[in-house]
């Protein structure tokens, strides 16, 4: 399966194109709908997220509510855009009318992709750049990401994020009887976080950046249940699902580093402390003594719970912006201000979640079935039977 998606973040609309997912899915975009709303909450969120109600628009590739094999189109209106009509129009527009356009960037951010992409592609503008480099595009591969998590819940695969730490703020390790039980607690916490004794922590860390015009970021964790062993493949670099999803989870916006299993930490650990045992019983054929590798092992999961964190570095737009130079008289300056979060660490887990169950999802399509969802059905139960005999 492949997306791409297109829109800007003031234009009329974000779409997606998803190719390749199979027929017979059922479908609604309510399935859809419900991601979306969890991506526009979480404590430290600006004032778009008040003008913006994020609902989709199936548009291709889906009859009756069942998928067709063919190409789904998903649209999600900017209710915003009746604001930008003039300034992100496609028409073309008089020298008269330009000196009426007032949101001409000059001073790009620090930390964003203003400058080097003005300078990638020409652009005097830089209003050209952060538009389609906003994380406003997340939307819709949250909506493709809801696609990917519906073929996995016909498979009884369970797929769940939450915040880890928020601004140096750490949650203690989550402890739940089962992932329905995370993801309910998660979906009610404020922060999405499991642990009720940091979440007014976390609050207060968001509200002091806001009030000192500064912005924080913090660690997301996406866990995935039920998945056969075998997913992937350790022949060639590029079939390696965690390569895969570590591509994913950096090319989300303000991303900067990615662990699985314990990740980092096992380097402080000898190999007896961090490699999982290899068990074995009748009633579960092979399982492991613990899961330091987070489900995964040379590019392919083992059966265990996938396990994968983000690390989510602050939003460069600063309401006490940082020094910068205007690109057009080269003075320094403070960086432009657009609006935006001071935090947007819960909301950076729905994005997660959407980006590591597409690359789960398309590995799984790939591997036991393209075209059709009871032939993916059938070889996976085919590959668990053998597996369980091996």
């Amino acid at each position: 399966m492949r997306y791409l998606t297109a829109g800007e973040s003031h234009g009329p609309q974000l779409t997606t194109i998803l190719e390749g997912v199979p027929s017979n899915l059922p479908l609604k975009a309510e399935d859809i709908n419900e991601d979306l709303a969890r991506r526009q909450k979480g404590y430290g969120r600006g004032r778009r997220m008040q003008i913006e109600t994020d609902e989709v628009e199936i548009l291709s590739g889906v009859r009756h509510a069942s998928t067709l094999g063919s190409p789904i189109t998903l649209v999600v209106e900017n209710n915003d855009w009746k604001h930008w009509t003039k300034i992100m129009g496609i028409e073309e527009i008089s020298e008269e009318e330009k000196e009426e356009v007032k949101r001409k960037i000059t001073r790009p951010r620090p930390g964003h992709a203003d400058l080097i992409g003005g300078m990638k592609y020409g652009h005097r503008d830089l209003r050209n750049v952060l538009e389609r480099s906003s994380a406003r595009e997340t939307t819709v591969r949250v909506a493709a990401g809801a696609v990917a998590k519906k073929i996995l819940s016909e498979l009884g695969i369970n797929v769940a994020s939450h915040v880890l730490e928020i601004g140096g703020v750490r949650a203690n390790p989550p402890q739940y009887k089962n992932l329905n039980e995370l993801k309910n607690r998660t979906n009610e916490s404020p922060v999405r976080c499991f642990d009720q004794s940091v979440e007014q922590e976390m609050m207060s860390a968001i509200d002091s950046a806001k009030e000192n015009g500064d912005s924080i970021g913090g660690i997301v964790e996406v866990i995935i249940e039920g998945l056969p062993p075998g997913v992937g493949s350790y022949v060639q670099y590029d079939r390696k699902l965690d390569s895969k999803i570590a591509a994913a989870i950096v090319s989300i916006n303000a991303f900067k580093g990615v662990e699985f299993g314990i990740g980092f930490e096992a380097a402080r650990l000898p190999g007896s402390k961090v490699h999982d045992e290899i068990l074995w019983n009748e009633e579960e054929g092979y399982t492991r003594g613990s899961n330091n590798l987070g489900g995964l092992e040379g590019g392919m999961t083992t059966g265990m719970p996938l396990v994968v964190r983000g690390v989510m570095k602050p939003i460069p737009t600063l309401y006490k912006p940082l020094q910068s130079v205007d690109i057009d008289t080269k003075e320094p300056f403070s960086a432009s201000i657009e609006r935006s979060d001071s935090c947007a660490v819960p909301a950076a887990s729905v994005v997660a979640e959407a980006v590591v169950a597409w690359e789960v999802a398309n590995a799984i399509v790939e591997q036991f079935g393209h075209d059709r969802m009871d032939l993916i059905k059938e070889n996976i139960e085919r590959l668990k039977s053998y597996a369980g005999e091996f």
